[in-house]
């Protein structure tokens, strides 16, 4: 597994491939802005973009997504509590405003534990709510793709329709802490800090944990 991360965006969303090498296939996770960096880039590695995964649904992590299936046919995947906001009408109307357009429809519902494999690449979703009920991450062994669950420093907000800290905490103790120290985490959006992690590294130092 190869994992290209993509900063995109006045939102500093962090947008990523994450490429099988045997069968030079690839997955992009949450396109939001910027859909030709991300698409030469997976030109310019040599991989063929099958798979569209959304760690959420808000549109600063989705508006990409028409684009991206657009150019390549990927199929659309995110979590089952999510799905329904991909196609509102607040959150197309967001996704405009944003630059970017309303998605459509998910083409897999996922739910926690399930595996998604690129090639012979395999991610384990894990289901994180707190930032919103269908929140997800990414999981393949030293590696863990967190969305807006858990950043470099800092965690998802929670303010905004469906989130909870309670939710959110507990998601992140016992979904993400439970895994090796030394797994590296990707997180949604640039801090500024640093653009990666370890568990083990937040697990002592984030103090929103």
């Amino acid at each position: 597994m190869v994992v290209h991360q993509i900063k995109v965006g006045k939102m500093a969303v962090f947008c990523y491939l994450i490429g099988d090498e045997d069968s030079r296939t690839c997955a992009v996770v949450d396109p939001a802005f910027e859909t030709d960096k991300v698409l030469m880039k997976a030109e310019k590695e040599g991989y063929q973009i099958t798979h569209v995964i959304n760690t959420h649904g808000h549109s600063d992590h989705t508006s990409g997504n028409a684009d991206i299936i657009h150019h390549t046919r990927a199929a659309l995947l995110i979590h089952k509590s999510d799905s329904g906001r991909l196609t509102k009408v607040l959150h197309k109307a967001f996704s405009r405003i944003l630059g970017g357009k309303g998605s459509p429809q998910a083409d897999r519902l996922l739910e926690h534990g399930e595996v998604v494999e690129i090639g012979s690449t395999a991610l384990t979703v894990i289901h994180t709510p707190g930032h919103t009920p269908g929140s997800i991450c990414l999981y393949s062994p030293g590696h863990i793709f967190t969305g807006d669950t858990l950043f470099v420093g800092g965690t998802g907000r929670t303010d905004l329709p469906g989130g909870s800290h309670h939710q959110l905490v507990c998601s992140i103790r016992k979904n993400i802490y439970s895994l090796p120290g030394d797994t590296i985490i990707w997180p949604g959006h640039d801090y500024g800090s640093s653009p990666t992690s370890t568990i083990l590294y937040e697990q002592r130092t984030n103090p929103y944990t």
